[in-house]
């Protein structure tokens, strides 16, 4: 089914921006999880294991690097808890969020990873910039639809100029992000080709 067709069958006429629609259906899940992997200069430089419960409980298993290392973030006391997973024995750590110590790649904080968070921070881009649709396509032979964001004059990451994303046709939760460079050239992509939603977790699966 083209992309417009499913939108508009899904929200309507009047509700076929398609990152709102996207932002919608993310509101409406409980839960979920994937293997995110990041690539930047063209290496594979981290995956890990990501699992997301509303109303903000995040919990990622490492698997390169720092492999077997789990961090948790409660929403409730606003704290990310590290420890090696199997080695009981040894201390569990608690941090700020603020924490350099727990921020990934270009600063982020561990309670601004989620698809959610991602989505909104796409849609304030959207109004700065020019959304394109590119289309349909796959990803790990997933049916997606694309959007290019472009023509912003400046971004929190001043060697950025287009970013990309890659919706499921079937549920449009995110699949893929992209960020291209000046020259065109892809800076970075996340994945999380595998994604679950509305997951069911084990009653402590959040608790360090």
């Amino acid at each position: 089914m083209p992309w417009i067709v499913l939108l508009l069958a899904l929200f309507g006429e009047s509700r076929a921006d398609p990152l709102a629609a996207a932002q919608e259906r993310f509101q409406a899940l409980t839960s979920y999880r994937a293997t995110v992997r990041r690539i930047a200069g063209g290496s594979e430089r981290q995956v890990l294991r990501y699992f997301y419960r509303k109303p903000g409980w995040i919990r990622m298993e490492f698997v390169r690097p720092h492999e077997g290392l789990v961090l948790i973030y409660d929403p409730g006391e606003h704290r990310v808890r590290v420890w090696p997973l199997g080695l009981d024995g040894l201390p569990r750590l608690s941090f700020d969020p603020d924490n350099t110590l727990v921020r990934g790649p270009h600063g982020l904080r561990v309670d601004d990873t989620d698809v959610g968070t991602q989505l909104a921070n796409f849609r304030a881009l959207q109004a700065r910039g020019k959304l394109t649709v590119l289309g349909d396509g796959e990803v790990a032979a997933r049916p997606v639809v694309g959007f290019e964001i472009d023509g912003l004059a400046e971004t929190s990451q001043p060697e950025v100029r287009r970013y990309r994303l890659w919706l499921a046709q079937d549920s449009l939760f995110p699949l893929r992000f992209e960020t291209f460079g000046r020259d065109g050239q892809l800076l970075e992509r996340v994945d999380l080709a595998d994604a679950e939603i509305d997951v069911p977790f084990p009653r402590r699966f959040f608790t360090p």
